[in-house]
């Protein structure tokens, strides 16, 4: 394989860039969340509103650590250690491709997803996923086309701005299935005790409503939020392709793609709805774009 030093070193992608905006989008409604569970602390401790935020945060800098991204993020996404064989395969394709990049081959976590999808991605900062199919179903030399690409975004920093956008959404989805909660026990409420008056069930389907509409606030935050994300993802899915490229690894990625759509992956989305729901573009385009930046490397 060839390489490049200069690619494969860390370097901030305009994609890590625009992927900021969807996180500043959600940062209103992260704070909006955190003072509703400030308030019952304040009321009972007079505990000081900036201690939420600022601990939040400094709680989610700890998951650009390796060893806690193993820890948390893998069981966040039923990820886990590679088997011995599958350690087997792995190790071999990684070493070549940490050489290839002049990486330390250690700086990077690589778990495994039992899965029938053939996928691979790259979360937190140094943790890598591929799927048992994938590593099944590939050969040496597609998976290592797809590692190189996963390790693209590592090195084109596309997954930071994701991890903390993930970490601030966490109470806002909390309050919304909250609200959504506390509006199903206000109903039930109203229709068991004080159906008997008007004026009570008035005021009991108020409040649901007002639980509901909360609710669907922070729920309509995390769907725009997820939809400019997988706008900005699709740009660092090409990014990543390019730097790929660049490493060496571009025929061994088209390959893999060709794999994919050969299995019926990796379609164009149809419909506006569609396309803000995925990440990816489709592989015959990024097939398409990997075949002319290796005929026209200054591309």
């Amino acid at each position: 394989m060839g390489s490049s030093t200069a690619s494969a070193r860390r370097h901030v992608d305009r994609s890590a860039i625009a992927a900021l905006f969807p996180v500043a989008t959600l940062i209103p409604f992260w704070l909006l969340a955190l003072a509703v569970v400030w308030l019952p602390l304040w009321l009972l401790f007079d505990i000081p509103f900036w201690i939420l935020p600022v601990g939040w945060l400094i709680a989610g800098v700890a998951l650009f650590i390796p060893s806690v991204q193993a820890l948390v993020l893998s069981p966040v996404f039923g990820a886990r250690r590679p088997t011995p064989e599958e350690l087997a395969v792995i190790t071999p394709i990684w070493r070549e491709l940490a050489v290839s990049a002049n990486l330390p081959q250690y700086r990077y976590i690589i778990r495994v997803i039992d899965s029938d999808e053939l996928n691979a991605f790259a979360c937190g900062g140094n943790l890598l996923i591929v799927t048992t199919f994938a590593i099944e179903e590939l050969g040496s030399r597609q998976l290592s086309g797809v590692l190189a690409h996963e390790l693209s975004h590592h090195l084109g920093l596309h997954t930071a701005a994701l991890t903390i956008g993930h970490w601030l959404s966490l109470p806002v989805l909390a309050l919304a299935r909250i609200g959504f909660y506390l509006q199903n026990v206000a109903r039930a409420a109203t229709d068991s005790f004080a159906s008997h008056s008007a004026a009570l069930t008035a005021i009991g389907r108020v409040i649901a409503a007002v639980l509901n509409g909360a609710a669907w606030i922070f729920l309509a935050a995390l769907h725009a939020s997820d939809a400019l994300s997988n706008v900005v993802a699709q740009g660092s899915e090409f990014e990543a392709d390019r730097r790929a490229v660049r490493m060496g690894y571009g025929r061994a990625l088209a390959d893999a793609l060709r794999t994919v759509i050969r299995l019926g992956g990796g379609n164009r989305a149809v419909g506006w709805r569609a396309r803000l729901a995925t990440s990816h573009p489709p592989a015959r385009t990024r097939v398409a774009r990997i075949e002319a930046m290796l005929r026209h490397p200054s591309l």
